[in-house]
């Protein structure tokens, strides 16, 4: 083998190696799920879950990735106990037989005018299939950790009449807006991350 074929092999190595997929897993503790709706015509509300984990594979040479999160919904949190027992119930989320909610990409584009995220989003038990639109994607070194993470925010509005949760739509809309704001820090980091955030531990 002549030094030009072995120069071209490892060329052809190194391109394949700089656009290979990465994995990054969700930094729970720089990561809010979010979801707002409206009640009587008043403004809209917004509460959050505590408790979300997943991972992320970004292609970013070919602007394409995919996604598998699960947020657990026994960790609903609006700032009152009472509510947010009643949100748990089997008129809503029924954590006691559903606890986790859960959505698997099937597509994901980080190019274009949109970056979106399509899957499939399961709440309740019920599976549909949503489009979550991407904005302020962004890939960086983490100042503080030295390591590579990415982070957007991925939003999409559905009816919780849907997921068989459309009890009392004279008083709350049917229409909820799902929000994930994430951070996802490279796989081969992140335990070097959990080890120094006693958030994550």
């Amino acid at each position: 083998m002549n030094r030009l074929t072995l120069f071209a092999m490892l060329l052809v190595c190194a391109t394949s190696a700089q656009a290979a997929p990465e994995t990054y897993i969700i930094d729970a503790s720089q990561t809010a799920s979010l979801f707002s709706y409206r009640t009587l015509g008043l403004p809209s509300l917004t509460h959050r879950f505590e408790r979300i984990r997943g991972r992320m594979v970004f292609d970013l040479t070919a602007g394409t990735g995919s996604a598998d999160v699960t947020i657990d919904a026994t960790s609903v949190n609006t700032g009152q106990a009472t509510l947010d027992t009643k949100i748990q119930n089997a008129d809503f989320f029924d954590t006691a037989n559903h606890p986790a909610i859960t959505f698997k990409s099937t597509r994901m584009t980080l190019d274009g005018d949109q970056p979106s995220l399509a899957g499939l989003l399961t709440i309740k038990g019920v599976t549909k299939p949503v489009t979550l639109a991407l904005s302020n994607f962004h890939c960086m070194q983490d100042p503080n950790f030295k390591v590579d993470a990415c982070g957007a925010r991925a939003t999409v509005t559905v009816k919780r009449s849907d997921f068989n949760m459309g009890k009392y739509a004279f008083l709350i809309s049917d229409e909820i807006t799902l929000s994930l704001a994430f951070r996802a820090v490279k796989q081969d980091a992140y335990i070097q991350v959990a080890s120094r955030d006693p958030m994550q531990q």
